[in-house]
């Protein structure tokens, strides 16, 4: 089952293109591993006054789980402004591509590269539609609010422009249906959860 919130249609939202949305630049500080991160945010991107907890849950396990990644090929998917994919960059000296539909945050994402000072580069894609690569490592916080279509077109199709050791890393909350997406990916994916915290349930699907 996946839920909208009270009062946000899809329509209009921070996976969509608004121009007359005004802007209200902010700059959010989040501090991991004795690291300062800076990044900046406006309306209209997901997680405009704060960094998101299933998001900053999926990365701490993702960075527990790979201590040294140094040189695998990284893609972040539905990055909004950069946060995952600017994160694991820095800490793990890798490369990530960074992709996302709404421009607006991708504007915002390559503004926090240069701020971060991290190996990077965000492009615009809905979905795979721009991506000609594959990965080592393949990791999102699905937008829920776009809908099941979009989340299950994400973490399904993942799995072509993965490398055949590749790994997919997925954070979904249990009231937004986690449980009932492990099973539509266990079709495809051998899918392990690697954490639970407040409900958020962090996974990692690879390839049979």
């Amino acid at each position: 089952m996946y839920i909208l919130e009270k009062g946000l249609l899809p329509l209009e939202h921070y996976f969509t293109n608004n121009a007359n949305l005004k802007s209200e630049i902010r700059e959010l500080i989040y501090t991991i591993a004795n690291t300062e991160f800076k990044f900046l945010s406006d309306n209209g991107v997901f997680a405009k006054n704060k960094i998101d907890y299933g998001s900053a849950f999926l990365v701490s396990q993702f960075l527990k789980q790979h201590l040294d990644i140094t040189g695998s090929h990284i893609l972040d998917v539905g990055c909004g402004y950069g946060f995952i994919g600017i994160v694991i960059s820095k800490l793990r000296k890798t490369k990530v591509d960074l992709i996302d539909v709404n421009k607006r945050a991708l504007h915002l994402c390559e503004r926090n590269i240069k701020i971060n000072k991290v190996d990077c580069q965000a492009y615009i894609s809905d979905c795979y539609e721009n991506v000609d690569n594959k990965y080592d490592y393949i990791i999102t916080n699905p937008p829920i609010r776009a809908g099941k279509v979009v989340v299950e077109k994400i973490l399904l199709e993942a799995k072509n422009y993965l490398q055949d050791q590749g790994e997919l890393w997925f954070v979904i909350h249990k009231d937004q249906g986690a449980k009932s997406m492990q099973k539509i990916l266990e079709k495809q994916y051998s899918v392990e959860i690697i954490a639970k915290s407040k409900g958020f349930f962090v996974f990692c699907a690879k390839i049979y």
